[in-house]
């Protein structure tokens, strides 16, 4: 009898199922990265719209892509998903670079299940908001997905309660940019509006709570897709999208410019770039732009352009209350958001609107540190039963709120008016201003001349043989007495009349004394402002 040894398998059979298993991988990863079928990607250009990886490619420096959950699928059974279980369960996330800087993303896969929310595709979102919150890093969003997966029912709702969650975690901590390249309806919407900024693209993304059937039974008003919740209307009406652009690729391509404007986190500063701008130019094209005569309008857009770096910035919410301007821009290479008021639209008031966006912007400027210079051009709060009966007491007070809670470095210039309690708001020395700075064809006061004489006047006017030209010798007399230039630097409510051809360089100069700024404020679990 003879004895055969069992024998396991050889060194070469060890190898071979090794490189069998990795040739599996290699094809389960193809099929991931490729998608569904050819047809549903071409169904996808058909719409006008990119795939999600070709709109993370757009997004990330080349070659710099990680993917996180490639290979994930749902495990949901029932309705038809059972015989339905793609790669990825419809969303890319990962991370990579941008301008050679750390941000994670993900984008809705709309070719798998319409890029609706399922339980699966909700924890790899979970997954990758923890990593950039923990890396400290941007988190963009490429939304273009249909809702909660009804076939998951409550499982997807709660998925979403997750985001919402994260997104108010990061808010303040990590910039969060959202970019609508598609539908988002109902709760889904939620999220876009919790985070920092949020674009769109026309035609093909719309953002709505109930859709145009539903508004149609509820209301009886016919409304598109787009007349709802479409991009210019979100952008000039509803002030939900920050930028809109008439293609993808422009609307991704100002994501990258917008990220080289903002920190990774709240723990540092916005990156600084060389300019051959020279910080003493002179801006003598500024003492013509600025009319001294306080009811001639002028472009507010022109100051800017001539302040700061290379006439570069990116104005957020260009279209919507206009009255007022916010903006990113660099002076002397370093980062600032500018808050100014436009002359051509309103006169430059403020009203509710105006207020809402200013107090966002200031409150994110001052989350990432990015210091904050305020044009003021203002003749007062808009006037109107309107706007009473809107609550600008309580939207008014969000701005107050906002320069009031800010500890960043903050410098005002007095363009030409200040009047009333929009010159307080507006970011004055009374409410904190580091410094506060002053034209010569400045006229601060709590009204204008005419409506002072008015009141202060108004016996003698009445009583006079001649009134209009009684009031008009007291509407000088009261400029002369309590508007002229140096009145409030007299008292201290001014720290410099400048030259307007020096704004830029000692902006620059005021900017550098105060990069070292540090304010403490008093113990507190957050403030409680107006709403």
């Amino acid at each position: 009898m003879t004895d055969h040894a069992e024998t396991g398998p050889t060194e070469a059979d060890t190898a071979t199922d090794a490189r069998g298993r990795v040739a599996e991988l290699l094809a389960i990863r193809e099929e991931a990265a490729r998608g569904p079928s050819e047809a549903a990607t071409a169904a996808q250009h058909g719409k006008g719209k990119l795939t999600a990886r070709e709109r993370i490619a757009l997004l990330l420096d080349e070659g710099t892509f990680s993917e996180v959950g490639a290979l994930r699928r749902h495990r949901a059974t029932g309705f038809g998903l059972e015989a339905k279980r793609p790669y990825t369960d419809g969303v890319v996330t990962g991370w990579g670079l941008v301008h050679g800087r750390t941000v994670f993303v993900y984008a809705h896969d709309f070719r798998i299940f319409g890029g609706a929310l399922g339980e699966a595709h909700a924890a790899k979102i979970h997954k990758i908001m923890d990593m950039a919150i923990a890396a400290g890093a941007p988190l963009i969003s490429l939304n273009d997905g249909a809702g909660a997966r009804i076939q998951e029912g409550v499982s997807a709702l709660a998925g979403y309660g997750g985001i919402f969650q994260r997104n108010t975690r990061a808010s303040g901590v990590i910039p969060q940019i959202s970019v609508m390249l598609g539908p988002c309806a109902g709760g889904a919407a939620y999220s876009p509006a919790l985070t920092d900024f949020v674009f769109m693209v026309r035609e093909t993304a719309q953002m709505f709570i109930t859709g145009p059937d539903v508004v149609a039974a509820v209301t009886g008003a016919q409304v598109s897709q787009n007349g709802l919740g479409g991009a210019d209307v979100h952008a000039a009406t509803s002030g939900v999208a920050h930028f809109a652009y008439d293609d993808e690729e422009s609307c991704i391509e100002e994501v990258r410019y917008l990220l080289s404007l903002l920190p990774a986190n709240n723990r540092e500063n916005p990156p600084s770039v060389p300019t051959d701008d020279p910080a003493d130019r002179r801006c003598e094209r500024l003492v013509d732009l600025v009319p001294a005569d306080g009811n001639r309008p002028y472009d507010m857009r022109v100051v800017i352009e001539e302040l700061v770096d290379d006439g570069e910035y990116l104005e957020v919410h260009e279209r919507w209350a206009a009255n007022i301007i916010c903006a990113l821009a660099r002076l002397d290479g370093q980062v600032v958001g500018i808050v100014a008021n436009q002359p051509q639209s309103l006169a430059g008031v403020l009203d509710i609107s105006a207020s809402e966006k200013a107090a966002r912007f200031v409150q994110m400027c001052d989350a990432f540190n990015i210091p904050i210079v305020t044009l003021l051009d203002v003749p007062g709060f808009l006037p109107g039963v309107d706007q009473e009966h809107g609550g600008i007491i309580r939207h008014g007070a969000k701005l107050l709120y906002a320069y009031c809670n800010a500890t960043v470095p903050r410098i005002s210039v007095v363009l030409r008016k200040a009047y009333g309690g929009a010159y307080i708001v507006m970011d004055s020395q009374s409410i904190g201003a580091d410094v506060t700075l002053a034209w010569p064809t400045n006229e601060i006061a709590v009204m204008g001349a005419e409506g002072a004489a008015n009141v202060i006047f108004r016996r003698q006017i009445a009583a006079a043989e001649d009134p209009d030209a009684t009031r008009s010798r007291m509407v000088k007399e009261y400029k002369a007495e309590l508007m002229h230039p140096y009145y409030a630097a007299e008292r201290g409510l001014v720290d410099d009349v400048i030259e307007p051809a020096e704004t830029r360089s000692v902006l620059i100069s005021a900017l550098a004394m105060l990069r070292t700024k540090h304010a403490d404020l008093p113990a507190r679990k957050h403030g409680n402002p107006p709403q």
